[in-house]
């Protein structure tokens, strides 16, 4: 038998003290919250921690643990969080063409694509976390299950 492969991500929404958050423009999804693959041997709030930084030149502390998208046809699993810039200078890397911190109205105008638009809105929605959502179809992700508090 197959071991079973699976990638498990972590991202992060970022508040500055003006209480905006900290999007990326990625070449291939456009505006999105940092994150990316949890690396062998690392926790997944150290994960977090370690995208931002890469994608987008900030440091932070993660604050609250919000909840799990699971897409079971394609065998991911997104941790998303809540954090606050703590430190470092915007920049852009390999990973992102421009990066910047933009008020919740704005930010949520700028994600396009309407799976990661929800991922902010769940993790700015205390009343529905921790949340875990399954996805089902490579093109057409439906909501299946969720837990609320």
């Amino acid at each position: 038998m197959t071991q079973p492969k699976h990638i498990v991500s972590a991202a992060t929404i970022v508040f500055n003290n003006q209480e905006e958050i900290l999007l990326i423009k990625g070449p291939r999804r456009g505006w999105e919250m940092p994150g990316g693959q949890v690396e062998e041997g690392e926790s997944l709030k150290d994960a977090a921690i370690r995208e931002t930084k890469e994608e987008a030149g900030i440091d932070i502390e993660v604050i609250k643990f919000c909840g799990v998208i699971q897409n079971v046809d394609r065998s991911i699993c997104n941790t998303l969080f809540l954090g606050k810039a703590i430190g470092g200078e915007l920049t852009t890397s390999s990973e992102s063409l421009e990066v910047g911190f933009f008020s919740i109205k704005i930010a949520l105008e700028m994600v396009t694509w309407k799976n990661l638009r929800q991922r902010i809105e769940y993790c700015l929605n205390e009343d529905l976390q921790p949340f875990y959502i399954e996805l089902s179809g490579r093109d057409v992700e439906e909501i299946i299950f969720k837990l609320e508090p």
